[in-house]
């Protein structure tokens, strides 16, 4: 480029005087020596050359940042997502603990309704057998009016009269239907729990606070102090459930 500029210098110096050609023309060449062409090729490499050599360096320092970057990036994303893991596994914690006590209210509620049906079932009659008690104590008692020597046949005495024979066997006949109408009576009221209990019969139980009524307290010879030795009105349970105390006395010897 630079020699077929000079060239175009040179010839138009020519046209326009030719003397001042001639006398400027070694000058013309020496520069023309001393300046020598550059190949073509030799350009090329130094322009791929450079080239080669600033595009790294660019691409290095565009590359730092970009890199930087998505290091930041990648960590945020990551505290991102354990914090939404942190998140997940506290409200797994919590419904966990909240299904569980779920669990237990509810077992508690199916026992304390079970308790509360079984109680209705067995106790659904308290208030009939309590006014039934009294019945119950009446037919008793007039089976205790009659003494057993009426009740035995006097067949050993051949003064007395017939009239008197029957009328014993008549009242015999009376207190076995009224026993056999008890006996049925208790049967059928202690399959549905209830029991009529004495506490003086046999050799005598215990005070029990809890199922007796002491009424009075007396000296008994032959029997140890808190002994019940006799029962004025008998007790009644239903299902385990005291339904009424019996009244009773209680020894009491020192």
């Amino acid at each position: 480029m630079i020699q077929r500029s000079l060239l175009r210098h040179v010839q138009a110096i020519r046209h326009l005087s030719p003397s001042y050609a001639k006398k400027t023309t070694p000058i013309i060449q020496v520069a023309t020596q001393r300046i020598p062409a550059i190949p073509l090729h030799h350009r090329l490499l130094s322009q791929r050359y450079y080239s080669a050599t600033a595009e790294p360096a660019t691409s290095a320092s565009s590359e730092t940042p970009s890199t930087g970057s998505a290091t930041s990036e990648a960590q945020e994303q990551e505290d991102l997502v354990k914090k939404e893991l942190d998140a997940k596994i506290r409200e797994i914690i919590d419904l966990k603990d909240r299904y569980l006590r779920s669990v237990a209210d509810f077992r508690n509620l199916q026992d304390r309704t079970k308790r509360d049906i079984q109680s209705a079932r067995d106790f659904a009659i308290q208030k009939f057998a309590a006014d039934l008690i009294e019945s119950v104590d009446n037919l008793d008692r007039a089976l205790g009016t009659v003494p057993a020597s009426k009740l035995a046949p006097q067949n050993s005495d051949p003064d007395t009269p017939p009239e008197s024979k029957e009328y014993n066997k008549d009242l015999a006949n009376l207190y076995d239907g009224l026993k056999m109408t008890e006996t049925i009576l208790m049967g059928t009221l202690k399959k549905h729990g209830m029991e009529r209990f004495d506490p003086s019969e046999g050799e005598g139980e215990m005070f029990n606070p809890n199922l007796h009524e002491a009424t009075f307290q007396t000296k008994v010879d032959g029997k140890e102090d808190g002994k019940v030795f006799m029962t004025q009105q008998k007790g009644f349970l239903l299902n385990g459930r005291v339904l009424r105390a019996a009244k009773v006395g209680v020894v009491k010897n020192s």
